[in-house]
């Protein structure tokens, strides 16, 4: 409502103001200096303020040729059964008054309650706690109050619990349902068909709800330490679940466990450890994963095809291992006449196929390991016959009659000098004479 239709339900004048009272002295617009954290552009739209109003003119203006007036009018409301009249101001245009019903009568909504004869009640609603007046006060009130049955409950001559009557209405509700449908199949997808009223649950829930809102502070404290308590045995038995899997997929997947590390039981000499490839010295916990993360995304899947299933375990199984090794075993399973994809896939033929190459890989795995083996003893026996590394070039070995058979080493062109033996050959001439001393005077 505007201030011309204000003046209109008043009776005043549209004249307008004179000039003299319109003009008034504007203060001056104090300049403000921008603050920090505001950019210019943003500051010079706004003035560092959002605007509490619309910068648009929304209000409508009617035409020139339009008269528009306000009247007080008497009006009916189709939500009241009694044909009240009631009195409000409306908005008439050139003296045409609105038409229509109550702008709010829309908002009035009802619950369709059934109704049920005498003939209907005998023959399936009686119930020997309820008689037929108290189901029919109850549904009375049930029409007058929408279903609100604590109201209900209050205002009802028999105490009754909220329960009682909920109980008793849904269940009247529900024999009708079935005796008026043609087949149990109309109604079976009815609401009150799907999900009946249980009075055993919700008196539970009540009392549940109850003792929560009467709690004190330490039994809330006591419970949320309960609370967290189980928190961390259920995170606790998550974790120790997680870890299972990849033991019961490597007790499952020995063969390629095998395939992957050394034969269990058996010692590695170090020559053969700096031999042998780092997959057939330390067992491969890539593979593991694999294997572990393949099942646990299968179990998520729950439904899925059985061949799917089958290639990614394979896949699984070989992601440790070559192309050449994964050719081998395809190589292998078609000398063996076996298909690379079973043509059954059951569950017990994809088991056998799982098994089968897991068997082939640990086959593999040891032709390997046994060619390392033999280069390893054919070059201990080319090693035996060749000189030792601490024995010196320029020694030769001779027979010696005192060492039964043993040989000795001697040097070739010089002999061994005794302590006080003096050399047969003489010495050079430019050898300084040895001075005297007075032991030899």
């Amino acid at each position: 409502m505007g201030g011309t239709d204000a003046k209109d339900i008043l009776g005043l004048p549209k004249t307008p103001l004179s000039l003299t009272q319109e003009k008034k002295s504007r203060p001056q617009k104090e300049s403000h200096r921008k603050p920090d954290g505001i950019s210019r552009e943003v500051y010079a739209l706004t003035g560092g303020v959002a605007p509490l109003m619309p910068s648009i003119d929304l209000k409508r203006r009617p035409p020139a040729d339009e008269k528009v007036a306000w009247k007080w009018l008497s009006f009916t409301n189709s939500a009241r059964k009694d044909d009240l009249q009631l009195y409000h101001w409306v908005r008439v245009v050139n003296d045409v008054p609105p038409t229509g019903d109550y702008s709010f009568a829309k908002y009035n909504k009802s619950v369709d309650i059934l109704k049920y004869t005498d003939e209907e009640y005998e023959n399936h609603l009686t119930d020997p706690v309820w008689t037929k007046e108290e189901t029919d006060q109850l549904f009375e009130f049930c029409q007058n109050f929408d279903l609100r049955f604590v109201v209900i409950a209050d205002r009802f001559p028999v105490s009754r619990t909220v329960e009682e009557l909920k109980d008793r209405y849904y269940s009247v509700n529900r024999a009708l349902l079935r005796a008026r449908a043609q087949s149990p199949a109309d109604v079976a997808n009815h609401p009150l068909m799907k999900e009946p009223y249980d009075i055993t649950r919700d008196r539970e829930r009540k009392r549940a709800l109850s003792m929560v809102l009467s709690q004190s502070r330490h039994q809330e404290k006591k419970d949320a330490e309960i609370l967290a308590e189980a928190k961390r045995i259920t995170e606790m038995r998550l974790a120790a679940r997680r870890a299972e899997e990849p033991d019961v997929s490597a007790n499952e997947n020995a063969g390629l466990d095998k395939a992957d590390g050394v034969v269990p039981g058996r010692s590695v000499s170090p020559t053969s450890n700096s031999q042998l490839p780092a997959t057939a010295v330390a067992p491969s916990t890539l593979t593991m994963a694999d294997y572990a993360s393949t099942l646990a995304s299968l179990r998520m899947l729950h439904v899925y095809l059985r061949t799917y299933g089958l290639e990614q375990m394979v896949q699984a199984a070989s992601s440790a291992v070559g192309l050449r090794t994964i050719k081998r075993v395809e190589q292998t399973l078609q000398d063996l006449g076996v298909n690379l994809k079973p043509k059954v896939p059951t569950k017990t033929v994809c088991d056998e196929h799982l098994e089968l190459r897991k068997e082939i890989l640990t086959l593999l795995n040891l032709q390997k390991q046994l060619q390392y083996k033999e280069s390893e003893g054919s070059s201990h026996r080319e090693g035996s016959y060749a000189a030792m590394p601490d024995t010196p070039k320029d020694r030769v070995f001779a027979s010696d009659p005192f060492s039964f058979g043993a040989e000795r080493p001697i040097k070739k062109d010089q002999k061994r000098k005794g302590p006080g033996r003096q050399a047969d050959t003489p010495s050079p001439a430019h050898k300084r004479p040895r001075k005297l001393k007075a032991s030899d005077l």
